[in-house]
């Protein structure tokens, strides 16, 4: 188990953001923000990089999707103002909002729309929800502001789904350059990236309700060592911080009049994710003796600080059709010794297991790595940044083992979608999640829903860890700071002093 580490003193950059921050202040900061996130993105366009961390930078406050997804997963208009769905629940009429102009004067129509979902769902797309927009048969701009669009399946979370980071309008011209610099319709554009040290959004004054919007400026900053994360707070360096490692820090926190402390659900999953096609983890007994090697509940005290929920499978309590998994491949380090033996691996076994800069990785890692050394497996851990571990694990496929949370609450599909990053290749579960997708009947949906859960987790593609729990710490006069989001998004709109 790893040792707690003491609280890092104050970095020199926060020092200069406290003289900063005092500077504002004097001169009537109540219009500005400093938000901090635990990881930078690598790029500021969703529809083009795996990445949670450019939805929470860009959705909702400078990219804009036809649908907003509340925090209690309800789905409220955006850039459609309403719709209509035919009896089948497949064709789907969107009436636009009017008067809606891009970042760079162009106007937001329902052509827009149609280049925006044809590209998303194009053989050459790089959207990471590709199959959503694939399963469009037909997108007709019947007049500028209205655009009817045909499924081939039905999808009863279609709504939801336009509403997330990859269903952004982008502008025709500017997808070039959207990773730099994003051309959207929404309350904010780019004013600045330091690279390594933060994005600064400013409030953009064409937005059709640009007068609504409270907050002029908005820096956000990315710390991700949990240490230095409390440090930030406790200086007054960081108005807001979702999604904080503050766990250590609760009570110190809680204790202190200066923040308002919210701990939300989600509807995440943390797995330790391996590679099924490089040996010996091509052969399910090896994969699940990793997964009885691990005490679920052992590792959300050490890596979340007791703050999530054992999953069994890749999906969430709370989710439509879930089931208890639990059991399956549940605890057990003798069967796990004795199933390595069956598959034939001689002990000990040295696998890679790289881990990104989240804090529930790095801790998670190193409480993982001793359980897997007590059935003859050597975790060999190594910290990689999020770009390396989004080049070599996430597109390379080079590696063993990774820790890693999936935040979208939609994404079962990923085990059907050739070359992905766990190299898991099923014909029958390509084939259930087929069935799926062609399956209007909701009751009968969620059944087949438990299915596809039983298989994956038979098939132990990964060891399910836990749903983690998000702990929001914000200054006591910050109103709007959601306590629950479905998805990973910072709305800036929703905030003011």
């Amino acid at each position: 188990m790893m040792q707690r580490r003491p609280f890092l003193s104050l970095p020199a950059w926060g020092l200069a953001s406290s003289l900063a921050g005092a500077t504002a202040h004097a001169q009537g900061r109540k219009d500005s923000l400093v938000l901090a996130m635990t990881l930078e993105p690598p790029g500021l366009d969703p529809t083009a990089g795996a990445a949670s961390a450019i939805g929470e930078v860009v959705l909702y406050n400078v990219l804009e999707t036809l649908t907003k997804i509340r925090p209690d997963g309800s789905i409220a208009p955006l850039l459609a103002e309403r719709w209509t769905v035919t009896p089948d629940n497949k064709t789907w009429a969107f009436h636009l909002r009017p008067g809606v102009t891009f970042h760079n004067g162009e106007p937001f129509n329902a052509q827009t729309v149609k280049y925006a979902f044809e590209r998303a769902g194009a053989a050459d797309s790089l959207n990471k929800d590709k199959a959503v927009y694939a399963n469009i048969v037909n997108i007709s701009a019947t007049d500028p502001l209205t655009v009817v669009i045909t499924l081939k399946n039905v999808n009863p979370d279609f709504l939801f789904q336009i509403g997330q980071a990859t269903g952004v309008i982008v502008e025709p011209r500017s997808v070039a350059t959207n990773a730099t610099n994003p051309v959207g319709t929404g309350p904010y554009r780019l004013e600045s990236w330091a690279k390594g040290a933060q994005i600064t959004l400013a409030r953009w004054d064409g937005h059709r309700d640009a007068k609504a919007i409270a907050l002029r400026r908005v820096s956000i900053r990315f710390i991700n060592d949990a240490a230095a994360q409390v440090a930030a707070l406790l200086a007054g360096d960081v108005d807001l911080f979702p999604r904080v490692a503050v766990a250590r820090a609760l009570p110190q926190l809680r204790a202190d009049k200066r923040f308002q402390v919210l701990v939300g659900g989600t509807r995440a999953k943390t797995i330790l994710a391996m590679n099924n096609r490089r040996k010996p983890l091509d052969d399910v007994r090896v994969r699940r003796a990793i997964a009885m090697a691990i005490d679920r509940k052992a590792v959300v005290d050490g890596s979340a600080d007791g703050f999530g929920t054992p999953i069994g499978s890749f999906y969430v309590p709370g989710a439509p059709g879930f089931v208890d998994l639990t059991a399956v491949n549940a605890f057990n380090p003798d069967r796990a010794r004795a199933l390595l033996k069956e598959a034939g691996v001689t002990t000990p076994l040295e696998l890679s297991l790289k881990l990104p800069p989240v804090p529930y990785a790095r801790q998670g890692g190193e409480v993982i790595a001793a359980m897997l050394a007590k059935v003859g497996i050597v975790a060999k851990q190594e910290n990689v940044e999020w770009a390396q571990w989004l080049d070599a694990v996430y597109k390379q496929k080079a590696y063993d083992l990774t820790i890693v949370s999936h935040v979208e609450p939609l994404d079962f599909g990923n085990f059907a979608r050739p070359g992905y990053y766990w190299n898991y290749e099923s014909a029958k579960f390509n084939a259930l999640w087929a069935q799926i997708q062609a399956t209007a009947d909701l009751a009968q949906r969620n059944r087949l829903m438990g299915d596809a859960q039983r298989l994956v987790s038979d098939d132990a593609v990964a060891a399910w860890l836990y749903q983690p729990t998000f702990i929001t710490v914000a200054k006591t006069g910050l109103k709007g700071v959601g306590r629950d989001m479905p998805i990973f998004a910072n709305d800036l709109s929703a905030l003011s002093w």
